[in-house]
């Protein structure tokens, strides 16, 4: 496969480092496990007796013990590379020779050093006594260049003209000093190993076609020893092998796919990350794409599918505490918007919806409240990729039914014309649909809450306020009827946006509601013969008809001025207040500074992070708090955590640190 090995050492007198040299003393005991003695390249010869003598024990017990310094490990490794190399002995010995390097490697794995020089051996060794048809894909490299087995195998299909299979692209990819992975590629390795063949295959069905390269596949072996290096190039049939280092399209295809599938894999990740046990439970199996869900069974899924299925010919309706219960296996004292957030989208992928979801309702059910279960019409993978249409009828909608409760009573009337406003509304999905019907009905089963509605409405901008206005006139008008009570509920919601409540009786009559009669409130009968007076006009601003007309016709502009209520303003910032890489999506300038310096530390004192924080401008009341809410809607759970201080979410961190990372 190459010329001989090349000696870079043995003057006069020297020996090998592996030589075990019984002239030499040795202690009576081998007392320096630790190896404090050991020089970082040991040779048997120059290691002081009490090292000499640990060595030897470590071999008589079988050279398995790793608790002694990995130094140890390599003098005995560096005698298996000579042996391997030097000496060149028979097929079948360096199959054994390669299986305890295996072994060792086993053994050290968490020691890089160890899997670098171990895992570099392995990929010459398997080329030296494979056939090329039986070498197999590598997918966990320590080195810093593909491995020289990967680089022969796919060589040699390129040779032959064949297409490369998933697993070779995969292993190309994952073996390659470019690659960009992140925490999900590592903490679900079988799921994203699976995932991305499957991805792969259909896109190419057949295989991928790689035109071979002209150079010549040459690489020379430095043995960890430092003792000697050995050149090899390798041929088939005769003819030398391309070298695929160079090439960078099929690596660029294997980050393609390997992007879109770590994003498929990051909810079921993010689990993981909370729940390391948590693999195989039915709420990891749940936040599984679709397409693994054959190769990674569960019956425990499979009675939640059933149960859920029961629930919804029930009616829909279930307490939220059951409902978490049955899927975490104990009822929580609060639930949270993580929790929530997890079980909407476990039900989804079985194709059960769940109303009301925390990334989208006025505010999420109370432990004693229900929530609504219901038929999705198929699995769903992602439950957040919403139109702004369904953003703003789901906030026309709440506002709606809290006008319905009103009066105490939900009328038949009612429900039956908010349900066809729903099968009315253009530019929302099938699925949409339904989850909009399903939220109606939490709405009308559960009032909304006019604090928290008070706190949205509260800074509503000039086109918010018509449009909510228009809204709540259509809901009054929903049964043909306008009472009192609903005008009483009205009132309250025009005094939440700072109007004067006098306006609800001129707007009753414009907008988008016909020029006919309508009665607001019961006739009084008055003193026969007296005037009636002209009606005075309210005070404040009209509401004026075109303009709600426009805005309701407008179905984007109505989607964006009510989705907005829903979205926190960003602070204002300084133009030269900035951070390295930019903003995060979603977080201004100093919030994204901040976050980076969180990052230096896992733990911050209160008086840290107040200081921390107003080097950034910023008072840590609000920073906390808009962080967190910013953490809850990207990763759905706190950077940080109150405890002692501030604790700093590691899994957030080691994914912002990847993000930052690619911006740098």
């Amino acid at each position: 496969m190459g010329t001989p090995p090349v000696l870079k050492r043995y003057g006069y007198g020297e020996k090998c480092r592996p030589y075990i040299d019984p002239a030499l003393p040795v202690a009576r005991r081998g007392d320096d496990p630790t190896g404090s003695q050991m020089s970082y390249w040991p040779g048997y010869s120059d290691i002081p007796p009490i090292c000499r003598a640990t060595y030897l024990d470590w071999l008589a017990g079988g050279a398995s013990d790793t608790s002694y310094n990995a130094g140890y490990m390599f003098l005995y490794f560096y005698g298996l590379e000579r042996r391997f190399f030097i000496d060149d002995p028979k097929v079948e010995e360096k199959q054994d020779l390669l299986e305890e390097v295996r072994r060792l490697t086993d053994l050290y794995a968490g020691n890089h050093s160890a899997r670098r020089y171990l895992g570099e051996f392995i990929a010459y060794a398997v080329a030296a006594t494979t056939p090329l048809e039986e070498i197999e894909p590598v997918f966990d490299n320590p080195g810093w260049d593909l491995p020289f087995s990967v680089k022969l195998a796919i060589g040699a299909r390129l040779e032959r003209g064949e297409p490369l299979s998933a697993d070779w692209v995969l292993s190309w990819f994952l073996c390659h000093p470019e690659k960009s992975l992140r925490t999900a590629a590592r903490r679900c390795q079988p799921e994203f190993i699976a995932l991305f063949r499957k991805r792969f295959e259909a896109r190419f069905p057949g295989g991928l076609k790689v035109n071979k390269p002209r150079k010549f596949l040459q690489t020379t072996y430095e043995a960890a020893s430092q003792e000697f290096s050995a050149s090899v190039s390798p041929t088939i049939d005769g003819k030398p092998l391309p070298d695929i280092s160079s090439l960078r399209k099929p690596v660029e295809i294997g980050q393609e796919i390997a992007d879109a599938v770590m994003n498929d894999l990051e909810k079921f990740s993010r689990y993981l990350g909370r729940n390391p046990d948590g693999r195989g439970s039915v709420e990891a199996h749940a936040l599984l794409p679709i397409e693994l869900r054959d190769l990674f069974p569960s019956k425990e899924l499979d009675k939640l599918a059933a149960w859920a299925e029961g629930v919804v010919r029930e009616g829909g309706l279930i307490p939220v505490g059951d409902v978490l219960e049955r899927l975490e296996g104990e009822r929580p004292e609060k639930p949270g918007k993580r929790q929530l957030t997890g079980a909407a989208d476990a039900l989804a992928r079985l194709g059960f919806g769940m109303a009301p979801d925390p990334r989208f309702g006025l505010r999420s059910p109370r432990l004693g409240e229900p929530v609504v279960l219901f038929d999705l019409g198929g699995p769903v993978e992602q439950l957040e990729d919403v139109s702004s249409v369904f953003r703003a009828t789901l906030l026309e909608v709440a506002l709606a039914s809290f006008v319905a409760h009103a009066d105490g009573v939900i009328s038949g009337l009612e429900r039956r014309a908010l349900s066809a406003k729903i099968d009315q509304v253009e530019g929302v999905s099938d699925d949409e649909r339904r989850r909009l019907h399903a939220n109606l009905a939490w709405f009308l089963a559960v009032p909304p809450d006019m604090t928290l509605l008070r706190r949205r409405l509260k800074d509503a901008g000039d086109d918010q306020q018509a449009a909510i206005r228009s809204v709540l006139v259509s809901a009054a008008h929903a049964d043909g009827i306008v009472k009192a009570e609903e005008v009483a509920e009205i009132e309250k919601v025009y005094r939440a946006l700072g109007l004067d409540p006098n306006l609800v009786y001129s707007d009753l009559h414009a907008g988008d509601v016909a020029d006919a009669p309508m009665r607001v409130r019961a006739a009084q009968p008055g003193r026969a013969g007296e005037a009636i007076p002209a009606e005075a006009a309210p005070a404040g601003r009209g509401l004026d008809a075109a303009r709600i007309a426009s805005i309701r016709q407008d179905t984007d502009r109505v989607s964006a001025v009510l989705a907005d209520i829903f979205t926190e303003a960003e602070p204002e910032t300084d133009d030269n207040t900035g951070s390295p890489g930019g903003k995060l999506t979603g977080l201004d300038a100093r919030h994204t500074a901040l976050i980076r310096d969180l990052l230096a530390q896992t733990h911050w004192s209160e008086d840290a992070f107040a200081d921390l924080a107003a080097r950034h401008g910023l008072l840590s009341a609000g920073a906390l708090e808009t962080i967190n809410e910013w953490s809850y809607g990207a990763y759905e759970e706190a950077l940080l955590e109150e405890y002692d201080g501030y604790e700093v979410s590691p899994d957030i961190a080691e994914a912002l640190a990847d993000e930052f990372e690619k911006e740098n």
